[in-house]
């Protein structure tokens, strides 16, 4: 049976309030007149037992909603809808409701212990937005269920903490299922344009989002937005990790120093050659060229060394 709207019998609160209170009435009124009348008057006495009973019978079916909210109804065990409309109402005293949230509501993953693509271990978190769709109300109450330890003596067993407890589980095998997907970040087993968790951003967020929607449909719950709020080698490789991250950075700006370094030399040697400076031999360019390169790419400044001699001295 799929979710629909209730539309059986109702009745605004105030008209049904306002009709309780005309029962109230009728039954005062049939006890005066069965007070005062020294004869049995069957007609009062029936007024009563039919006011009295519709009294108590329509103080059962008030119903108050707030926005946001629903109530699903069912008829001795038959569902019979959802119903939406905020304010204050009255339906069938013999229908039960079950009382159900539409708003949003967080969830936040605690940082797990996951292997990304490459095997490495790491710690990820999840932060999770979710609401019950609006065609969901059905699906919410009757599709899922609670474990036995959440209904535990001390346990609040309302619907809504069996529901959250259903995000709370299948958020983390989805986490665990993104991660294992994507590596923790570029590294030389790595192409750089291949997306990682840590550089991936709104793609890694849009594919939690759909992962978790796909587990949540089952539940009629809808995932507004799903992030990531942790990520961290886990303590066993961190130290390891950090001192390649550093290793990478000193290759990366080596790199860089002799590449301006090298440019730099080839401009120095056209220029002398150019404008006829002086005139070097391949053994003094190849001289000329250490000395540069030594002073360009040393951690430290050079000392000046003057020769008063030649080459070959």
């Amino acid at each position: 049976m799929k979710n629909f709207t209730y539309s059986g019998w109702k009745l605004n609160g105030f008209v049904a309030l306002l009709i309780n209170l005309l029962l109230v009435g009728a039954t005062v009124y049939s006890i005066v007149l069965l007070a005062s009348t020294p004869e049995l008057n069957v007609l009062a006495l029936i007024t009563l037992i039919v006011s009295v009973l519709m009294s108590i019978i329509m103080l059962c079916g008030y119903m108050l909603l707030e926005p946001n909210e629903s109530r699903v109804l069912l008829f001795f065990g038959n569902y019979r809808g959802t119903f939406y409309d905020t304010g204050f109402w009255w339906v069938n005293p013999f229908m039960s409701a079950k009382k159900l949230s539409m708003r949003a509501r967080n969830l936040n993953v605690d940082p797990i212990k996951v292997n990304d693509k490459a095997g490495n271990p790491i710690l990820i978190g999840l932060v999770v937005v979710w609401k019950i769709k609006n065609d969901g109300a059905y699906n919410a109450v009757f599709e899922i269920d609670a474990p036995v330890e959440i209904g535990a003596p001390g346990y609040n067993n309302t619907r809504m903490n069996v529901l959250e407890n259903f995000v709370a589980v299948q958020s983390d095998s989805a986490l665990r299922q993104v991660a294992g997907l994507y590596a923790y970040d570029e590294n030389s087993n790595n192409s750089t344009e291949e997306v990682t968790l840590r550089s991936g951003g709104d793609e890694i967020n849009d594919k939690l989002t759909e992962e978790l929607n796909e587990r949540l449909a089952i539940a009629g719950i809808e995932v507004i937005e799903a992030r990531l709020n942790y990520l961290a080698y886990a303590p066993e490789i961190a130290a390891a990790m950090l001192r390649r991250q550093q290793a990478d950075a000193i290759i990366s700006a080596r790199e860089k120093i002799v590449e301006g370094a090298v440019s730099m030399v080839k401009i120095a040697l056209e220029r002398l050659s150019t404008e006829e400076v002086v005139e070097l031999d391949e053994e003094r360019k190849a001289a000329m060229v250490s000395n540069l390169l030594v002073v360009l790419c040393a951690d430290e400044a050079a000392q000046p060394v003057v020769n008063t001699g030649t080459l070959h001295n």
